[in-house]
């Protein structure tokens, strides 16, 4: 619990189920929430709690020192935050609406204009997650005003600054959702072609979940490649990876279940 000397302002935008428990999370850390939701009612149990529900978007923009924005997309920030870039003047913003990298950029320029202190934001967890150890939230943009309030941003899940570029975090956000739907992809193409067998993809479940948990360990090394990879030695050629490929390509086209993804996966692993 936060005491009252160093309690915050903090104003949500945004009420969904994300920015209701962002709300909750600022409640329950002692600070002073204000909050704003389109649709006023999902304001009441907060309110409750001991929130302030404010009337209009603008009231909430300008009653803290701290702006959290939980919103749609990149259109409902910029139709919220525009009409009120006199008052945010001085104030710091912190954009959790999911964007893309240079939408990102594009708010900065914005706020830079307007005197406005903007650190955007990429949220890796579900609602249900927000406050707990396994919640981590990427951060870019102004690091002095990240630093200022990273006590108000832990209470949401671990801070993790990526960057002064305002679309690092957007990036890094997208990347990694990337890495999950690729692996989600693989294992629904999996889950049919072992049922081809008698299987199920439960078992699969089981079987792959473990090997998949080691397998992200090689991630770090892989890494130097990309990074510098004048300094990395390939320990499996293209060739073989091609190779391994086309064979899990032959039996999923043997199971019944052809796919255009492990051809995909061909070309962006090895280019050949």
């Amino acid at each position: 619990m936060t005491n009252s000397a160093t309690a915050q302002r903090v104003s949500v935008l945004g009420l969904g189920a994300m920015g209701t428990a962002l709300a909750k999370a600022l409640l329950a850390g002692g600070h002073q929430v204000t909050v704003w939701n389109r649709t006023a009612a999902k304001a009441e149990a907060l309110a409750d709690a001991g929130a302030v529900a404010a009337a209009t978007a603008e009231e909430a923009l300008t009653a803290s020192d701290l702006v959290i924005l939980c919103l749609l997309d990149d259109a409902s920030v910029r139709e919220h935050v525009e009409p009120a870039a006199a008052r945010l003047s001085g104030r710091t913003v912190v954009n959790l609406t999911t964007t893309t990298p240079e939408q990102a950029r594009g708010l900065g320029r914005w706020a830079a204009e307007h005197d406005i202190a903007l650190i955007d934001g990429g949220i890796m967890a579900v609602p249900a997650m927000i406050g707990t150890p396994g919640a981590f939230v990427l951060y870019s943009g102004a690091q002095a005003e990240f630093e200022r309030y990273r006590q108000v941003l832990e209470l949401f899940g671990k801070p993790e600054f990526v960057g002064a570029d305002l679309g690092a975090a957007a990036m890094y956000d997208v990347s990694i959702l990337g890495g999950m739907y690729a692996m989600f992809a693989a294992f629904q193409q999996g889950g049919l072609m072992v049922r081809s067998v008698g299987g199920s993809a439960a078992r699969l479940a089981e079987l792959m979940t473990p090997f998949l948990q080691a397998m992200a360990t090689l991630l770090a090394a892989d890494a130097v490649g990309i990074d510098m990879p004048e300094d990395f030695t390939q320990v499996q050629s293209d060739e073989f990876t091609a190779a391994a490929i086309d064979l899990i390509d032959k039996a999923a086209v043997e199971s019944g279940n052809p796919t255009e993804l492990f051809g995909v996966l061909r070309r962006t692993l090895t280019g050949l």
